[in-house]
């Protein structure tokens, strides 16, 4: 669900709604309650760390590290790179591909080829983070550089986006990438009041929906019915028009999921027989022509619907035209692509943690609720320190935009738990986000979903290495870094999933299978608010 690599979303939201000056979205005051204590538990992933806790050794953190040659190899050119492509996608598959390397060289730091490799791209061959504290050099923009790696080691075609370099891709050296983001941190501040109202009635419908289904056909497609209504609240947040009063009519979702694969398809598994998609998916590009008639449409309707943004992008100095395309990829790629994968992952964790869980939310939410007035606002949700922490730990253990890159801007040190290693100038950086967030030296029972995580000020103190948002949770995005823009906006509409989910739900029972972005999730059982 950042700038700097497959990020979402790229929007602030700056609200001025009663009590939200008490928000973390404004400030990183929290409110407090003590958390039961948890006990270590250490993942297999991280062989060195075998015998060591969550919470190192006061003497350990100041022994000094010793330098050590990163291990790996590449392989011979063009060999190397296609073998490792095999195995990350089908012989082994993405977490095997990672967890078997560390267990061979011993190192969360090591050299691999990362897709998608020749005849797409030859410049494959990168420095893989895979623990939580190497992994936040990819944010320090005074040591890497983000120009054209938000998709990686390639970069999709310019006439995937009007033919310009999408902020995404911009490095925030580049005079471009502050007039862009001010335009982004503009759409949504001007949209704040719309927000609650809209994602109200949006997913008021997405129940709905569901509830019709359910009683059809006895289940529910929860994916298609919220990719609807995630396209139509941010329409109408943010762009104050309804999709369905407009010429895209509901086509908005599906346009958008097409064009998302011709330019992340070298990235994904499609589920097609490996000797289609190898050649066709990953060997290849997808021509852009094929997908120019869906994306004008997107253009067209933003192009009419959001002609103040478009006067302020014009004051700030970027074309109409230009800025059009940013707002199209930031709500579409950034923002709706977020809610595609990251709520049906929100949903699944929950789902799993059982009606026990359910119980606990849908108290809390609905006593706060209750005293409220009857309302949802910024500051009753932060009253809700069970509700927020779930939230959180989603975010923690799957995060929705799992690869993040970066390249080296001078030679570097770069530092893992059990040894530093040297970095040359030019050299691409990679990290896998969920290694790094589960990271057992720092999370214990790191491979868990602990819905209470982050309840209480030990909990709160974890918050800076819940890094979903191309940064710390603890840190805020500005038009000097390339942290998502929209970090707080995103937090809230996943707040507000769950605090409408368990107003209107006691409990919900689903079935989970595996989808090319985020997960397939199906309701099986919906039981309505009975207290």
């Amino acid at each position: 669900m950042a700038s700097t690599s497959l990020g979402f979303p790229s929007l602030q939201l700056q609200f001025q709604i009663q009590s939200s000056r008490n928000s973390p979205l404004f400030n990183s005051s929290f409110t407090r309650r003590h958390v039961r204590p948890i006990s270590a538990s250490v993942s297999e992933k991280y062989p060195s760390s075998s015998s060591v806790s969550a919470n190192p050794p006061e003497s350990d953190l100041t022994k000094p590290l010793p330098l050590k040659n990163i291990p790996g190899d590449y392989g011979l050119p063009f060999v190397g790179p296609i073998s490792d492509r095999l195995d990350y996608f089908y012989n082994q598959g993405r977490d095997e591909f990672f967890k078997s390397r560390i267990q061979k060289y011993q190192s969360t730091v090591f050299r691999v080829n990362m897709p998608p490799g020749p005849t797409i791209t030859y410049r494959s061959q990168v420095v893989a983070l895979l623990d939580g504290k190497s992994f936040p050099v990819l944010f320090d923009v005074s040591k890497v550089e983000k120009k054209d790696i938000f998709t990686g080691t390639y970069m999709p075609s310019l006439e995937l986006t009007g033919g310009y370099r999408i902020l995404s891709y911009l490095d925030p050296s580049e005079p471009k990438h502050d007039k862009l983001k001010r335009v982004i941190f503009y759409l949504l501040k001007s949209s704040r009041d719309s927000v609650l109202p809209e994602f109200h009635s949006s997913y008021t419908e997405l129940f709905e929906t569901l509830e019709t289904a359910l009683a059809d056909k006895g289940k529910a497609n929860f994916v298609a019915a919220n990719d609807q209504a995630a396209f139509n609240f941010l329409a109408r947040s943010l762009h104050q028009a309804n999709p369905a009063d407009t010429p895209l009519g509901l086509d908005g979702p599906k346009l958008v999921s097409k064009w998302v694969l011709f330019n992340l398809g070298p990235l994904l598994i499609l589920g097609l027989p490996k000797f289609i998609e190898e050649p066709v998916i990953h060997s290849f590009r997808l021509p852009p022509f094929l997908i120019k008639k869906d994306y004008q449409r997107l253009y067209d309707f933003f192009y009419e619907s959001s002609g103040h943004v478009l006067d302020e992008a014009e004051r700030l100095g970027v074309s109409r035209d230009e800025a059009c395309h940013n707002l199209l990829f930031a709500t579409c790629f950034n923002s709706f692509g977020g809610m595609k994968i990251f709520f049906p992952n929100m949903i699944k964790w929950i789902g799993r943690a059982g009606v026990g869980l359910h119980t606990r939310l849908a108290d809390e939410i609905r006593t706060v609720v209750r005293s409220n007035g009857g309302k949802i606002t910024m500051g009753a949700m932060e009253q809700m320190p069970l509700m927020k922490s779930v939230v959180y730990e989603a975010f923690r253990i799957e995060p929705p935009v799992p690869l993040q890159y970066g390249k080296a801007k001078k030679d570097l040190v770069i530092e893992s738990h059990d040894a530093a290693f040297k970095v040359k100038k030019g050299e691409f950086l990679f990290g896998f986000q969920p290694f790094a967030t589960k990271d057992p030296r720092i999370f214990e029972r790191a491979d868990e979903f602990v819905p209470e995580r982050f309840v209480g000020e030990e909990g709160e103190k974890l918050l800076k290495h819940v890094l979903w948002s191309n940064g710390p949770e603890t840190e805020s995005p500005t038009v000097g870094n390339k942290q998502c823009a929209g970090k707080d906006f995103v937090v809230l509409v996943s707040r507000l999933l769950v605090v409408e989910f368990f107003l209107r739900y006691d409990s919900f029972e689903i079935e989970v299978a595996p989808s090319p972005l985020g997960a397939a999730i199906t309701m099986t059982s919906l039981k309505r608010a009975s207290f």
